[in-house]
């Protein structure tokens, strides 16, 4: 079959892709920008001739003009929950329209749409926003819709992870809002991958929509204190009455490595039960045993430890406070910037000091002053920017368009000997961060680090000369210590 991606560069996207194209099928990866767009890591070298990108914006219909119209089926996984856009509804069924549109010019037979569990009679925005992309959806004139409706989903590098995560290991006592005591029906996200593949082109399944939930029916206190067993933690629940919703979103964004426009989105969405109604129950077309919610967890970690996290929900810009178009900062500009450049040889093997660039940031830390690297992560989040909480996907492998802490991957060419990131903390400008292994005229190699920045206004050019006497103390020695980190003493 040749099928249609959307949302391919997403935490879903990125999973589903690999299994398409192992079943055999062609896919066709509807981006944005093509130069964000990579293979995942895990994907094998002899499936990549099977997957193609097409450029377009759904919210610019007539970018979509040149997308293929002899396709089999879609797969629709766009959303705007954590965009931060307060016109996100309306947005939403804009980009199904226009989708619709295309779709009514192809020869698909099939459209498959993952929204969210919505029996609840009172839905938050969220929740009715995606209840009306399925309306949208349904109104294609050929292609069949399928909808899989999920709670919360439990896998590594998962938004709804990595929260619970994040509260259940940095707090021992948590006080928390009252909605920790709403239910929801937690899925892995293997089930997600397995509904998602098994209902493609199945008949059975055309003009339908199903809920899909793990066997366990939990409320998000049981969900925090399951994790908090699972790793072997002691933890304390303390619920109270008095945190309104933007308080409790305050809460979940300073404390975890979310965004303010995330965190607000989920705790107007917790309001909501999210238990799949038994009349909806897909079990009866497509059998399937869903793992546990503790056995989630479990897969989850264990990806964790073996560093095969595929996806990230971070992957997103929307995780950020990046532009659509910055990878139109791939190239460093050379006026009216300000500089730092560092020069530092060394000797040992090129490929241990590659290795230490790609494992820049993180758990491994910015190999100097990483207390300053902190702070300026707590004030960006003071100020509404990520901070340095999302950490990297991976310790030791980076691609464009990765989320590095407090920056976005730009380039990563490693046999170019090459990194580029682009700033996505909050600035009064714009600022890069290059690693280059040059050659020196003798014969040796050097780690050139340079950071550039372009101010705006003079708010830009104070903030740079404020931070002008921590660079002596940070990028000189940050380099020389990443030249030398894990070298054996002579």
């Amino acid at each position: 079959m040749k099928i249609l991606l959307t949302g391919a560069t997403g935490y879903i996207g990125q999973r589903l892709l690999p299994l398409l194209a192992a079943a055999g099928h062609n896919v066709v990866c509807l981006v944005r920008d093509p130069r964000r767009f990579a293979l995942p890591d895990t994907m094998p070298e002899a499936l990549h001739s099977r997957v193609t990108t097409a450029t377009g914006d759904l919210l610019r219909p007539k970018t979509l003009a040149s997308l293929p119209t002899d396709i089999d089926a879609a797969y629709y996984l766009v959303h705007s929950m954590s965009s931060g856009n307060e016109d996100f509804f309306a947005q939403e069924q804009q980009s199904a329209q226009h989708f619709v549109r295309y779709l009514d010019t192809t020869t698909a037979r099939q459209v498959i749409y993952l929204s969210g569990i919505a029996n609840d009679a009172n839905l938050s925005v969220h929740l009715r926003s995606r209840r009306a992309v399925e309306n949208v959806l349904s109104q294609a004139q050929h292609a069949k819709i399928t909808v899989l409706r999920a709670s919360i989903i439990i896998g590594s590098g998962s938004a709804s992870f990595e929260i619970i995560r994040d509260l259940v290991e940095k707090l021992p006592v948590m006080v928390t809002p009252r909605w920790l005591n709403s239910r929801c029906q937690p899925i892995g996200i293997r089930d997600i991958m397995f509904y998602l593949t098994a209902v493609l082109d199945n008949a059975a399944c055309f003009g339908r929509a199903f809920d899909v939930g793990g066997p366990d029916v939990l409320t998000y206190r049981q969900m925090l204190l399951g994790l908090a067993a699972e790793r072997g933690y002691k933890r304390w629940i303390v619920t109270v009455p008095v945190l309104t919703p933007r308080l409790s979103s305050w809460w979940l964004y300073l404390v975890t490595s979310t965004t303010f426009s995330l965190a607000q989105s989920l705790v107007e969405s917790l309001k909501n039960d999210t238990v799949c109604d038994p009349g909806k129950s897909i079990s009866a077309v497509v059998p399937h045993t869903p793992m546990s919610y503790r056995a989630a967890l479990a897969l989850a970690f264990t990806r964790i430890e073996q560093n095969e996290v595929v996806s990230s929900w971070s992957d997103a810009l929307s995780s950020g406070t990046m532009r659509q178009n910055y990878m139109d900062a791939i190239q460093i500009p050379k006026n009216g910037m300000f500089f730092d450049r560092q020069l530092q040889p060394f000797t040992r093997p090129v490929a241990e000091v590659l290795d230490n660039i790609w494992r820049i940031g993180g758990d491994r830390g910015w190999y100097k002053t990483d207390f300053l690297w902190k702070l300026r992560g707590l004030m960006d989040k003071a100020v509404g920017g990520v901070g340095l909480r999302r950490g990297r996907r991976s310790p030791s492998r980076l691609r464009a368009g990765d989320p590095l802490d407090f920056w976005r991957v730009l380039v990563a060419d490693k046999p170019g000997r090459r990194l580029l990131l682009y700033a996505e903390m909050k600035l009064p400008g714009e600022a890069w961060l290059q690693f280059r292994i040059v050659d020196q005229p003798n014969g040796t190699h050097a780690v050139e680090q340079l950071a550039a920045y372009r101010p705006r206004g003079l708010a830009g050019r104070l903030y740079w000369y404020s931070v002008l006497p921590f660079h002596g103390i940070i990028f000189k020695g940050m380099v020389k210590n990443l030249v030398e980190y894990g070298e054996t003493p002579a």
